[in-house]
C-alpha cells in the first residue's frame, strides 16, 4: 500500500482550478504513514475556525481528532492510524462565529443509505476490471459514424423485487442488461446516481458527487454493473448535474460557515448554483467528471441543465440579475468552466461522450472550445422533440395546418451534433405518456406511435428513448413505482414492443440510417411539401454509393393503393420495413412485390415508383443494386 499524501504541486493546481484528479488528494484514503496503515483525511474549508474528523471510532467526539491546516494552503488534513474501509465519518466544523456543523465529505466515495448521511471510507482500487476488449474496440470506433440508440433508465422504478424492494446493481447487471441487449439498444443512460437524499428529486439534487448512491449497493457493485455492460457491448452514460446542488444541511451548503461552493440560490428548483469563479470549485467539478470516466469506466456524461448555467437571467425576472461586463446575459464564468471541462475531458478521454442538455439556440454548443464553441460533442435536440410531439398530439384531420412542425428541424438539423431525446421529462407532470399523447381510438393511438418511432429512427441524429415507452405504457412515469410490465400480456402492447425491438435492430444494421448523421451528405428530401396529405418522404444515405434507405411517413388514417414517389436510381426497390404489418398491430397492407423504378421524373428525382401506403404508417424501401468491379457504377440486379 503506497503513501499518497498531497504533493505541493497538486495543492497548487487545486487552488488554481487545474487539478483534474483532485479525488486522489482530497477526501478519505486508506493509506500508510511510517509503515502504519490508516486513513488520511483532507478537506477544503478555508474559512473554518477548526475542523476535526468524527465517527464511531471516536464516539463522534469533536475534540478527539483535530485536523491541521496545511502550510500555504486552505486544506485541512489528518492521518488517523488503524482505521480502514467501512468506517463511518463526518467533518466536525467550527465556523468563525463559533457554530458547530457536521458535514459529509464532499469527496466521499460512499455514503450511508438515506435518511442517514455519514460518509463511509471506501477503497475503489480493489475492483478488478474485465472490460479491456470494450476499450480496445472503442479506440477504433468513430463515434459520429456509429449507431447510437440510448435507453434512458431510472434504476429505482425500472423493476422491483417481488417484495417491492429495489433491485441491486448486480441484479441490474443481469436483468436490465438482458433486456437492453434483446431490444437492440446500444447504450443505457442512467438518471443521476450520485448520492442524493430525496427520492422525489430523481437524483437531480445531489449531496455526494463522488459517491454512487447506496440505494442499490456498493461502489464495487456499481463497477460490476458497468463492467458487465461493456462485456456485453453496451455503453454507459451518466446523467451528471454540475449546475446546482441541494440545500440539505449535511451537504455542500455553507460548508465552512460561508458560501464556499455556492454562488446564489436557484429559485425554480430550490437549490444552490455553483460558484464557477472559484478555482477550487472548478477543480472539484472537473475532477468529478473525470472521476466517473476514470474510476468507474463510464463512457460519457449527459450534462444536465446547461441552459441554467449559461444565462445570468435564467429563471429570473427583470431587476433580479446583473448583465456581464459586455452588457449581455451570458454567464462568462460558467461559459469558461464548460469550455475547460470539455477540453480537460477530451484531453484524457478522447472517445468520451459529452452531451449537453441545452434547450435554447445558444450557438456552437458542439463546436470545439478552441474555435469558440462550448466543446461538447453532442447536444439534445429539444426543438425537434417539442415540435414533433406537438405535431403528433394534433388530430390527423388538422395536421396539414401544422406540417412545418415535421420539417422545421431541417433548418438547423446539422448546425450541431444532435441526439433526438424522448426522455423522462416528456412523460411526467401531466404531459402524458407517449401512447396517451397520440390522438384517435385505441388502434389509431398505436398506429400513430409506430409511425412516430419510425420517423424518429430515420431522422438524422442519434436517438434516446425513456423506459416504458417501448411497450406503450399508458400511465405517466412514476418514480416510486415499477414499470407496468404486465401490459406485455396484452396483444397490442406485446406487438408494439416487438415492433420497437425489430425497428431498433433494423436501424443498427442499416448504415444509411447513422453513418452520416451530421451533414446533408447523408440526407435528401424527396417531398417535404405534401401538407395536404400529411405525408413526408426522404432518403438516408451511407458512405457507399447506392447505400440508401427511402422513407415515407403517412400521418393520416387515409391509405393509398397507388402513390407515386420519386427515387434517385433506375433499379428495382424492395420494401424492407413497414410499420403496418399485422405482427406489429397493423392492417398488413404491404408492398409484397419488387417495385421497378420507371423513367418518370417525380419529386425532383429522375425516376419514380408506385407503392401502397397504409394509413398512419411508415414504409421503408431499399434499392436492389450491385456494383461493377473497379468501375463504381450501379447495375440493376
Amino acid at each position: 500500500m503506497k503513501s499518497n499524501f498531497p504533493r505541493a504541486e497538486d495543492i497548487y493546481l487545486f487552488h488554481t482550478g487545474k487539478l483534474c484528479k483532485s479525488y486522489n488528494m482530497m477526501g478519505a484514503h486508506v493509506t500508510q504513514k511510517n509503515k502504519t496503515q490508516g486513513v488520511r483525511f483532507t478537506v477544503w474549508a478555508p474559512h473554518a475556525k477548526a475542523v476535526s474528523v468524527v465517527g464511531n471510532f471516536n464516539c463522534w467526539n469533536g475534540n478527539a481528532h483535530p485536523m491541521k491546516k496545511l502550510e500555504n494552503s486552505n486544506l485541512w488534513q489528518i492521518f488517523i492510524p488503524e482505521l480502514g474501509e467501512g468506517e463511518l465519518y463526518k467533518y466536525h466544523i467550527t465556523t468563525q462565529q463559533g457554530q458547530i456543523t457536521y458535514k459529509a465529505d464532499p469527496y466521499a466515495f460512499f455514503s450511508e443509505h438515506r435518511p442517514k448521511s455519514a460518509s463511509i471510507v471506501c477503497d475503489l482500487s480493489t475492483y478488478q476490471w474485465r472490460d479491456q476488449l470494450w476499450w480496445q474496440k472503442q479506440k477504433k470506433n468513430a463515434v459520429y459514424e456509429e449507431p447510437m440508440l440510448i435507453y434512458e433508465v431510472h434504476l429505482g422504478s425500472w423493476k422491483h423485487k417481488e417484495n417491492g424492494a429495489f433491485l441491486t446493481y448486480r441484479e441490474f447487471a443481469e436483468e436490465l442488461l438482458d433486456y437492453v441487449v434483446e431490444m437492440g439498444y446500444t447504450h443505457i443512460q442512467l438518471l443521476p446516481v450520485c448520492e442524493y437524499p430525496y427520492d422525489g428529486s430523481w437524483g437531480y439534487q445531489v449531496t455526494g458527487f463522488f459517491a454512487v448512491t447506496s440505494r442499490y449497493g456498493t461502489p464495487q457493485d456499481f463497477m460490476y454493473l458497468i463492467d458487465r455492460c461493456h462485456q456485453r457491448g453496451i455503453g454507459v452514460i451518466l446523467d451528471w448535474v454540475p449546475a446546482h446542488f441541494c440545500k440539505d444541511e449535511h451537504g455542500l451548503i455553507s460548508f465552512d460557515g460561508t458560501n464556499l461552493y455556492e454562488k446564489e440560490e436557484m429559485g425554480g428548483w430550490g437549490t444552490m448554483k455553483f460558484d464557477f469563479s472559484k478555482p477550487e470549485v472548478r477543480s472539484f467539478l472537473i475532477s468529478n467528471a473525470i472521476f466517473w470516466l476514470d474510476m468507474f469506466h463510464i463512457d460519457g456524461l449527459r450534462v444536465d441543465a446547461v441552459s441554467s448555467m449559461l444565462y445570468l437571467d435564467y429563471d429570473k425576472k427583470p431587476g433580479e440579475w446583473t448583465p456581464n461586463k459586455y452588457g449581455g446575459n451570458g454567464d462568462l464564468e460558467a461559459i469558461d468552466f464548460l469550455k475547460q471541462l470539455n477540453e480537460t475531458v477530451f484531453a484524457h478521454f478522447p472517445n468520451a461522450l459529452m452531451i449537453a442538455e441545452e434547450s435554447t439556440a445558444w450557438p456552437l454548443v458542439t463546436a470545439p472550445a478552441h474555435s469558440g464553441g462550448l466543446g461538447f460533442n453532442y447536444k439534445w435536440n429539444m426543438g425537434w422533440m417539442n415540435d414533433v410531439l406537438n405535431y403528433m398530439e394534433i388530430d390527423p384531420y388538422f395536421r396539414k395546418g401544422s406540417h412545418k412542425l415535421l420539417t422545421f428541424s431541417f433548418m438547423y438539423a446539422f448546425s450541431e451534433n444532435f441526439i433526438l431525446p424522448i426522455s423522462h421529462d416528456e412523460v411526467v407532470h401531466g404531459k402524458k405518456s407517449l401512447i396517451e399523447k397520440m390522438p384517435g381510438d385505441y388502434w389509431q393511438k398505436f398506429a400513430n406511435l409506430r409511425v412516430f418511432w419510425a420517423y424518429t429512427l430515420t431522422h438524422p441524429g442519434k436517438k434516446l428513448l425513456f423506459m416504458g415507452q417501448d411497450f406503450a405504457q399508458f400511465i405517466e412515469w412514476r418514480f416510486n413505482e415499477e414499470l407496468e410490465w404486465f401490459l406485455l400480456k396484452f396483444p397490442m402492447h406485446r406487438k408494439f414492443h416487438n415492433y420497437v425491438k425489430e425497428l431498433n435492430l433494423f436501424y443498427k444494421q442499416e448504415k444509411a440510417l447513422w453513418e452520416i448523421d451530421h451533414g446533408w451528405e447523408g440526407y435528401q428530401w424527396i417531398d417535404c411539401h405534401n401538407a395536404e396529405q400529411s405525408i413526408i418522404s426522404f432518403f438516408r444515405k451511407g458512405k457507399n454509393k447506392g447505400d440508401i434507405i427511402i422513407v415515407l411517413c403517412n400521418f393520416t388514417p387515409q391509405c393509398y393503393d397507388k402513390y407515386r414517389i420519386g427515387v434517385p436510381l433506375l433499379c428495382s426497390y424492395q420494401e424492407v420495413f413497414n410499420s403496418d404489418l399485422e405482427k406489429y398491430g397493423g392492417t398488413d397492407k404491404k408492398n409484397k412485390k419488387i417495385l421497378k423504378a420507371e423513367p418518370v421524373p417525380y419529386h425532383n428525382q429522375p425516376y419514380s415508383v408506385v407503392i401502397k401506403v397504409p394509413s398512419l404508417s411508415a414504409v421503408l424501401l431499399k434499392p436492389k443494386i450491385r456494383y461493377r468491379k473497379n468501375k463504381g457504377s450501379v447495375n440493376t440486379l
